[in-house]
C-alpha cells in the first residue's frame, strides 16, 4: 500500500533513531544559542502605528527628533510646604545619579500641599528604560527615609522598567505553571511518567528553538514586547497536543494487539498525517494576519508560524524516533490506580463518550439545535463588544503601582487631554508661505536644520477636534505649499490604530475562511464537511467573543478570576482570537473526523463511522482540550488586562469547542446530514484520495493478518 508522507517520515525516523533525536537537540541548541547571541529587536514607535500618526513618527525618527524620555516626580506632605525638605533632598539626589537633564524647580499644586519635579532621561528614549534604575534608587531611598510625605512616579522610562519587569516575571509565572499543569494532565491522561515527559520535553524543546529564530528573525521584522508570550502560549499548547494525539494512537494500537513496529506505522500514517494537516491549516490560517496592516499581527503571526512548524517536525520525526527507541519503556514510572492502559487486544472504548453519544445519535435534531441555541445564547455579549486601546488603569488594574502613581499625579496637576502633535516637513521649511502657515497655530517648533516643524495641539473636545484638525485646519494652512503635515500623539495613535484594525479584519476574515475551506474540501474531499467545519468555527468564535465581552467589558464574574470589567475589549484581541480560534480548532476537528471517515472507509455506516471515530478519539481530545485550557488559564491570571482577555477567551473557546461542538454539535449534524458527509465535488474527484484508512499489516508471528475492510 503506497504510504503518505507522514507514514514516510515515521518509519525513516523509527529507522534512523539516532540521526533524528540527535538532529533534533543539535537543531534546538544552535537555532537557541544564536537566537540568544542576537538579541530581539522591538519596534519603533511608527512601525506599531497606522496611518498618519505613524508617518508623522517615522518623519520624527528619520529626522532624528526623538524626544528625550520625561519623568515625573511628586512629593506630598500633609500641610503646605512641609514637602520642601524633601524635595530638596530628592533633587540632589537625581543630579547625582549623572542620568537625569534639564531638572526644573518645583512646581506646586493649588492647595500647596504637593511639588512637582519634571526632569528628563539623558541618551535615547528608546534605551531610557535600561537606564532608570539608578533614578527609581534614590526616589526610593528619599520616600523611605522621609516618613513626612509620599512619593509617587511616573514617566517613560520609569513605566517602561515597571512593565519590562512585570512582563518578564508574568512570563515566568505562566511558564512555571503551565508546564507542572501540563505534566500532571499527562500522568492522568497515561498513567506513567515518561509517557507524560515526552510530550512536555519535546514541546518545549521546540518553544526554545523557536525563540532562538524569531529572534534572528525580528531583525527583518521588528517584533512588539509580548510577541514571545504569545509564542509560548501557543508553541507549548500545540506541541503538547500533537505529540498527544501521536502517542495516544501509537498506545491504542499497542493495546489492540499490534506489535511495536506495526503500530508505530500505523500512528504516523493516521495521527501522523492529522498532525501534517492540523499544522498546515494552523500556520496557513495565522499567515492570515499579515494581511492586517499591522506590523503587531504580523510579528504575532511569525511567531506563531515559526513555533508551530517546529511542533510539527518534531511531533512526524523525532516522536517516532523515541517511541521506537523506547518500545514499551514508554510506560515506565507507572503511576498507581493512574495507568489504565487497555489489556492487549481490546482498543479504548471511550465510556463517558459513549454515554453522550447515545442519546446525540439517537436524537440529532434535538442536540444539534439545543447546541446551537447554547452557542448563540453565549455569543449574544459580543452584540454589544467596544474596542479600544486600554488606558493605564484598564491595563494594569486602578489599584496597580503606575496606575496610582498616574491618577494622583494627574489629580494634582491636572494638564486635561493629551494634545495632538502636528509633525510638518517640506524641502524648505522657512519659505513664505510655510511661515504664514505655520504662524495660524500657537506653540511651534522650528527644526530649520532638519526642514521639519512640531505644533502642539490641544484637543479638548477629543475626537471631534482631531477629525476637525485633520479634515478642515491642516488642508487649510498648508495646502499648495508642498509640505507633509500629519497628526499624532496619543488620540490621533489610537484612531488610527483602530481605523486600520477595521479596514484589516475583512480581508483577514475572508482569507481564513476560504483557506479553511479549501484545506479541508482537499484533505477529505468534501464540501459539506469543509462548510460544516467553518461553521463550527464560526460558532466557537462567537462564543468566545460573547465571553470576552460578559467578563472584561461588563465586569459579569470577572472578580471570581481577579480582574475587573473595564469597559472595553483590547482593541487587538478581536482580530487575532479569530485567527487562532480558527487554526487552534483544526486540531481536533481533523483529528476526530480523519477517525470518522477511516471508520466510514472500512465499511461502517455513518452514524456507527461516527460514533467509533469519536469514542477512539475521546480520551486525546480531551486530555489535549484540558492542556490547552490549563495553559491559556494560566494567561488568564497574569497581570495585563490583554493577556487575561487572550487566555480566557482562548481558554473558553477551546473548552466549548472541545465539549459542545465536538461531542455534541458535530455528530448531531455530521448524523443528519449522513452520506452526504462524503460527497465529492466534481472537480476533485479525479485526484488522488487522501489515504484515511490504517495501513495493511503484515502478517506476524502469532497475528493473523486483518484487511483493512474489516477493521473496526
Amino acid at each position: 500500500m503506497r504510504r503518505n508522507l507522514a507514514a514516510r517520515i515515521g518509519v525513516w525516523s523509527a529507522h534512523h533513531r539516532k540521526t533524528a533525536v540527535l538532529g533534533w537537540l543539535l537543531f534546538v541548541v544552535l537555532a537557541a544559542g544564536a537566537g540568544g547571541a542576537s538579541g530581539m529587536v522591538e519596534m519603533s514607535e511608527s512601525e506599531n502605528g497606522a496611518g498618519d500618526s505613524a508617518r508623522a513618527e517615522r518623519i520624527l525618527e528619520d529626522a532624528g527628533l526623538g524626544r528625550p524620555a520625561g519623568e515625573l516626580v511628586m512629593v506630598s506632605a500633609r500641610r503646605a510646604g512641609e514637602w520642601r525638605t524633601a524635595a530638596g533632598e530628592l533633587a540632589t539626589a537625581l543630579r547625582g545619579t549623572g542620568e537625569v537633564q534639564g531638572l526644573a524647580d518645583p512646581v506646586v499644586s493649588r492647595d500647596g500641599r504637593d511639588a512637582l519635579l519634571t526632569f528628563e532621561m539623558k541618551g535615547d528614549a528608546a534605551t531610557a528604560a535600561d537606564r532608570v534604575q539608578p533614578v527609581l534608587d534614590v526616589v526610593s531611598e528619599v520616600g523611605a527615609h522621609r516618613g513626612d510625605v509620599h512619593i509617587h512616579q511616573f514617566g517613560e522610562a520609569s513605566a517602561g522598567k515597571w512593565l519590562g519587569d512585570l512582563l518578564s516575571e508574568d512570563f515566568r509565572k505562566a511558564e512555571y505553571t503551565a508546564v507542572p499543569l501540563a505534566l500532571g494532565i499527562l500522568l492522568v491522561a497515561f498513567g506513567a511518567v515518561v509517557a507524560a515527559l515526552l510530550p512536555v520535553g519535546l514541546a518545549l524543546t521546540a518553544c526554545m528553538a523557536a525563540f532562538g529564530l524569531l529572534s534572528l528573525a525580528s531583525h527583518q521584522l521588528h517584533l512588539y514586547q509580548t510577541t514571545y508570550s504569545v509564542m509560548f502560549l501557543m508553541g507549548f499548547a500545540v506541541g503538547v497536543d500533537y505529540c498527544l494525539f501521536y502517542l495516544r494512537r501509537e498506545r491504542d494500537e499497542r493495546a489492540a494487539g499490534r506489535d511495536a513496529e506495526t503500530a508505530l506505522r500505523i500512528a504516523a500514517a493516521t495521527s501522523g498525517r492529522a498532525v501534517l494537516v492540523s499544522g498546515l491549516t494552523v500556520m496557513v490560517a495565522m499567515a492570515g494576519m499579515f494581511l492586517s496592516g499591522l506590523l503587531l499581527f504580523k510579528g504575532f503571526a511569525l511567531a506563531t508560524i515559526i513555533v508551530v512548524l517546529i511542533a510539527v517536525l518534531g511531533s512526524v520525526t523525532v516522536l517516532p524516533a523515541l517511541l521506537s527507541w523506547l518500545g514499551d519503556r514508554i510506560d515506565a514510572g507507572r503511576v498507581p490506580l493512574l495507568n489504565r492502559r487497555g489489556r492487549r487486544g481490546k482498543r479504548p472504548s471511550g465510556g463517558i463518550a459513549g454515554k453522550v453519544l447515545r442519546p446525540v445519535l439517537g436524537a440529532p435534531k434535538l442536540f444539534a439545535v439545543a447546541s446551537v441555541v447554547v452557542l448563540l445564547a453565549l455569543a449574544a455579549p459580543a452584540l454589544g463588544m467596544k474596542t479600544e486601546q486600554l488606558g493605564l488603569e484598564q491595563q494594569f488594574g486602578s489599584d496597580s503601582r503606575l496606575a496610582v502613581a498616574y491618577t494622583r499625579i494627574s489629580g494634582s496637576f491636572p494638564g486635561g487631554p493629551d494634545p495632538a502633535l502636528v509633525v510638518v516637513r517640506a524641502d524648505d521649511i522657512d519659505a513664505p508661505e510655510l511661515r504664514t502657515a505655520l504662524s495660524t497655530f500657537a506653540r511651534v517648533t522650528v527644526h530649520r536644520e532638519r526642514n521639519v516643524a512640531e505644533i502642539e495641539v490641544p484637543l479638548p473636545d477629543g475626537e471631534k477636534d482631531l477629525a476637525d484638525l485633520r479634515d478642515r485646519r491642516l488642508p487649510d494652512a498648508f495646502g499648495g505649499t508642498g509640505a507633509e503635515a500629519y497628526v499624532t500623539g496619543e488620540l490621533a495613535s489610537s484612531v488610527d490604530f483602530n481605523d486600520q484594525l477595521k479596514r484589516g479584519i475583512l480581508p483577514v476574515f475572508a482569507f481564513i475562511t476560504a483557506v479553511t475551506f479549501l484545506l479541508m474540501l482537499f484533505c477529505f474531499r468534501s464540501y459539506v464537511i469543509a462548510v460544516t467545519a467553518v461553521l463550527l468555527n464560526l460558532l466557537s468564535v462567537a462564543a468566545a467573543y460573547g465571553v470576552m465581552t460578559a467578563v472584561f467589558q461588563h465586569g459579569w464574574g470577572a472578580g471570581l478570576i481577579g480582574s475587573e470589567g473595564v469597559g472595553a475589549i483590547e482593541s487587538w484581541m478581536p482580530l487575532f482570537v479569530l485567527v487562532v480560534l480558527f487554526g487552534l480548532s483544526m486540531d481536533y476537528h481533523v483529528f476526530v473526523v480523519s477517525r470518522i471517515r477511516e471508520a466510514h472507509d472500512s465499511g461502517l455506516d455513518t452514524r456507527s463511522a461516527i460514533d467509533t471515530g469519536i469514542r477512539r478519539t475521546a480520551g486525546a481530545v480531551t486530555g489535549a482540550a484540558a492542556i490547552m485550557v490549563a495553559v491559556f488559564s494560566v494567561f488568564g491570571t497574569l497581570s495585563m488586562q490583554d493577556m487575561q482577555q487572550m487566555g480566557v477567551g482562548l481558554a473558553v473557546a477551546v473548552l466549548l469547542d472541545a465539549t459542545i461542538v465536538r461531542m455534541v454539535l458535530l455528530p448531531s449534524a455530521m448524523a443528519l446530514l449522513g452520506e452526504r458527509n462524503w460527497r465529492v465535488p466534481r472537480g476533485l474527484s479525479r485526484l488522488p484520495a487522501p489515504e484515511h484508512r490504517e495501513p495493511a499489516e503484515p502478517a506476524g508471528p502469532g497475528t493473523e493478518a486483518v484487511p483493512a475492510e474489516t477493521r473496526g
